[in-house]
């Protein structure tokens, strides 16, 4: 599923993408909330780019990535994705220059809405860290609710949940 949104050409991720998108995680102003899951390397790169398209064949929905209309430049990666505990994951890594300029929004506006059509028995989550508070204020201006901090169940830490819906969720 490719789509284009008001200024967004979202495709699925390739094996070419990894150069620019690697250039986008290993970037350290992007991971100022979560310095830890920077890519320091490009295989790690390659791997999420794997994973990514491995979940569309899987799952039949996936992470994007993200060019304006008209350019071959990727400016992020996101949508949503299956999550372990089966819900969406929803997310939104853009390049820091492309940071505050409502692409978080219009990315993550078209994976909810994709997430709605292809399971929409299953809850959306954005896992965010305390204290990103921009990333907060996207999903917040999604729609989504603050329901608490519990276990992200991918990697066992601790984040706010920021849901479509009421679920349950493993406590801290």
């Amino acid at each position: 599923m490719e789509l284009r949104t008001e200024r967004l050409d979202l495709r699925h991720p390739v094996p070419e993408d990894c150069d620019q998108l690697f250039a986008i995680f290993n970037d350290p102003k992007g991971w100022l909330y979560e310095p830890e899951s920077r890519h320091l390397e490009r295989p790690v790169t390659e791997g999420f780019i794997t994973r990514a398209a491995a979940r569309w064949v899987n799952d039949g929905l996936s992470y994007w990535t993200a060019r304006l209309i008209g350019s071959d430049q990727i400016i992020g990666i996101g949508g949503v994705q299956r999550h372990s505990s089966g819900h969406w994951n929803l997310s939104y890594r853009l390049g820091t220059e492309q940071q505050g300029h409502g692409y978080a929004a219009e990315l993550g506006r078209a994976g909810i809405q994709a997430a709605q059509q292809a399971d929409p028995e299953a809850a959306v989550i954005a896992w965010i860290n305390e204290t990103n508070l921009p990333s907060r204020r996207v999903a917040e201006r999604l729609g989504l609710i603050l329901r608490g901090t519990f276990i992200d169940q991918n990697d066992g830490k601790p984040r706010m949940a920021l849901t479509d819906r009421v679920v349950e969720l493993p406590a801290v």
